[in-house]
């Protein structure tokens, strides 16, 4: 599974860049011919695609090392640190477009070879869609976050790529305001995505608690088991693929080491299977009647 796992997220991350870039080569040459600043705009997100698809590949590659020594929880966390960068890069460059935006907003210019912009446009739209189908399938086998946030950002890039082919169609009917503002509304479209890797990659960083009905479901697997009396203190975090679980099972005072032992494997064994993706289990065994002592002094 984690041979698969791998080798899906590296296939879909070289799939995006191939055709990240020749998105690249086809806007570079629509915007040099036309000038339309919403090409532009389309462009740099292209631009900032690819580097985020580059920085995507390269730190998943790490990412996906095995916890070594000096790791011991592995080297998810590098997926956030990337995203942070991946933020600060992309709100720099949506700033610049949105002060180019305005400005031909109030000295527009007259576009040239607009068609070709219009055919450029639909090409990149064609693109996008086959990046977003090769992903949408990658995630449902692996769940990758990495993925699925790719997969999200290239999904708005439908609607981008939409919204400049109707500048380009305006401004070729004499609409010369539209260009402009699509590149600033392709600014705002950039600040937006930036604020959610932002938001993401601290997330992880920070540790943040799995979903509420992930830690439900967790728990009722854990109490389905015959000896196990209860749940307390979980604790879980997601770094990367891995889910780290964390949590103390109420046993019977009286019960044998060896059975307790035995009974937490099981737990183990049964949250691991039950649950999507990878998973690292960690459980303490309580007496029943300690953890009954401590809820109620809690």
């Amino acid at each position: 599974m984690a041979r698969s796992y791998d080798s899906l997220v590296r296939f879909s991350s070289i799939f995006t860049i191939v055709m990240a870039g020749l998105m690249i080569v086809a806007k570079a040459s629509a915007w040099l011919s036309s000038g339309s600043a919403a090409m532009l705009g389309s462009l740099t997100d292209s631009m900032l695609d690819v580097t985020a698809s580059l920085m995507s590949f390269f730190v998943l590659s790490y990412a996906l090392r095995p916890a070594d020594d000096d790791h011991r929880f592995g080297h998810g966390k590098a997926e956030a640190l990337a995203g942070l960068g991946q933020a600060a890069f992309i709100s720099g460059s949506a700033c610049f477009l949105a002060f180019h935006g305005v400005e031909r907003l109030f000295n527009p210019v007259v576009i040239n070879h607009s068609m070709m912009g219009v055919w450029v446009s639909v090409f990149a739209i064609f693109c996008t869609l086959l990046v977003v189908l090769v992903q949408h399938q990658v995630v449902k086998r692996t769940q990758s976050i990495a993925i699925k946030a790719d997969s999200m950002h290239y999904k708005g890039d439908i609607l981008l790529n939409i919204a400049v082919l109707v500048a380009l169609l305006l401004s070729h009917y004499g609409i010369m305001w539209a260009d402009s503002v699509f590149a600033i509304g392709v600014a705002g479209y950039l600040l937006y995505n930036c604020w959610d890797i932002a938001r993401e990659s601290a997330d992880h960083l920070m540790d943040k608690e799995l979903p509420e009905e992930e830690k439900a479901h967790i728990i009722s697997i854990a109490t389905s088991h015959e000896a196990v009396y209860g749940v307390h203190n979980l604790r879980t975090r997601q770094s990367g693929k891995v889910k780290f679980v964390q949590l103390h099972l109420e046993l019977d005072d009286d019960m044998p080491l060896m059975r307790a032992h035995q009974v937490a494997d099981e737990v183990v064994a049964q949250i691991q299977v039950q649950s999507e993706g990878e998973i690292d289990v960690l459980v303490h065994q309580d007496p029943v009647s300690l953890s009954v002592t401590e809820s109620a002094n809690s």
